[in-house]
């Protein structure tokens, strides 16, 4: 097993600091994308910034950091919202993008995109 095996997938993504600068990319791209933006077009800034955090608490616990994600499940937090298979390849393509832009290795972001496909059937209605 080499040491990058052996390391969390936190530890290889940068920690806590990398991984919440990169949900600040993520979320801007989601946020201003002309297709699926409305989602958070009601949002207050308090209410945008919460859910940031949990995003960042919930992507450092799940990849393994010292982080306890606090929030709803995936199912509960996205139920009736009607996001589409549709709007979920663009969220997986701005996702993509964002990992190009902080030049994560390719496994790390095999990896990454791996998780956030496995939540696709929480996340679409």
């Amino acid at each position: 097993m080499t040491d990058s095996q052996e390391e969390s997938l936190y530890t290889r993504l940068g920690g806590y600091d990398a991984i919440a600068a990169v949900t600040d990319e993520f979320l801007e791209r989601l946020m201003s994308d002309p297709t699926i933006g409305y989602y958070w077009a009601g949002d207050s800034k308090d209410t945008k910034r919460r859910d940031r955090q949990l995003i960042v608490d919930f992507l450092c616990e799940a990849t393994g950091g010292p982080v306890f994600y606090t929030g709803r499940d995936m199912k509960t937090s996205h139920h009736g919202l009607g996001i589409s298979e549709h709007d979920y390849d663009i969220l997986m393509e701005h996702c993509v993008a964002t990992l190009d832009k902080f030049e994560v290795p390719e496994m790390e972001k095999s990896e990454v995109c791996a998780f956030l496909n496995g939540l696709r059937a929480d996340i679409v209605d």
